[in-house]
């Protein structure tokens, strides 16, 4: 593929040398080689430990995002109307399903792509939490930020996820993992899908991804497919709040906090490479991821 596109640039170079275009389409054509940095994904347990560091909805928001694969802009714009506790769903609709910053302004819109558009199953243990958040707080929005107002990506980034990650000597907090951003949470979930077995169509429909080729064309989710997905994720869940001192004892700032190995976790290619810029719209993956 690299070989092909040098070969048109060169040709195109040669075009423009001659007059024959006014510039060379090719010139700042980047195409991923196949080296991007891998990304990290986390484990049950440090997920676990995540939301044990947080308070609130925010915890509520970073259990629901490892555990459904959604996009930031998905859960952080996400309406209660659009939360069936009944049927265990999260419908992600077309036409406001994402909270975006435009100008400074956060305003709901559609999800990144068409096939964003969907329903998510949820596992018992998420149901039970949503159920309970929903049962402190009377609210439109099912995830808010400290003050009852809609989360802004960069705020939630320093204010939360960072010390989650990163760890904090303030509050006695070993990092997890240094360098993960949010989006990796969806990593995690497609990793944990394909662990978990479940077709390969459902991991490309559960979070938002297009199926292509003629298996996109032939290839169906069936109840069948999605009763049994949540199953795996519940266990993962009992299996994650079962372990008792899954890491390892250490002091770090005067308290007893839990330390984390560079073994504790694999990594994945991510396609999306992941900026540090956090003025780009809150809903697109591709930056910021955090």
């Amino acid at each position: 593929m690299l070989d092909a596109v040098t070969v048109l640039s060169m040709l195109l170079g040669e075009a423009v040398d001659e007059g024959l275009i006014g510039a060379n389409p090719c010139r700042r054509l980047r195409l991923d080689d196949g080296e991007a940095d891998e990304r990290p994904r986390a484990s049950a347990w440090q997920v676990r430990d995540m939301v044990r560091r947080c308070s609130g909805g925010d915890a509520v928001l970073v259990v629901t995002a490892a555990y459904t694969g959604l996009r930031w802009g998905e859960p952080a714009g996400l309406g209660w109307e659009r939360v069936d506790l009944a049927r265990g769903t999260i419908t992600v609709d077309a036409k406001k399903g994402a909270l975006h910053e435009v100008d400074g302004r956060l305003v709901l819109g559609p999800p990144k792509t068409k096939v964003s558009a969907r329903t998510v199953h949820l596992p018992p243990f998420l149901v039970d939490r949503l159920t309970f958040h929903r049962s402190e707080r009377d609210h439109e929005f099912v995830l808010t930020g400290a003050t009852g107002g809609l989360h802004r990506r960069s705020n939630f980034r320093h204010r939360v996820w960072l010390p989650l990650v990163e760890g904090d000597p303030v509050r006695c907090w070993a990092p997890i993992l240094p360098g993960m951003h949010f989006h990796d949470l969806r990593h995690t979930h497609k990793t944990w899908l394909i662990e978990d077995g479940v077709p390969e169509v459902v991991q490309y429909k559960r979070p938002g991804h297009r199926y292509r080729g003629v298996q996109g064309i032939y290839s169906h989710v069936t109840h069948v497919m999605v009763n049994g997905m949540p199953d795996g994720l519940q266990a993962r869940w009992e299996r994650s709040v079962a372990v008792v001192g899954a890491g390892t004892a250490a002091t770090y700032g005067g308290g007893a906090v839990t330390a984390y190995g560079e073994d504790d976790h694999i990594k994945i290619v991510c396609s999306h490479f992941a900026p540090t810029d956090a003025e780009r719209p809150v809903d697109v993956d591709h930056q910021p991821a955090v």
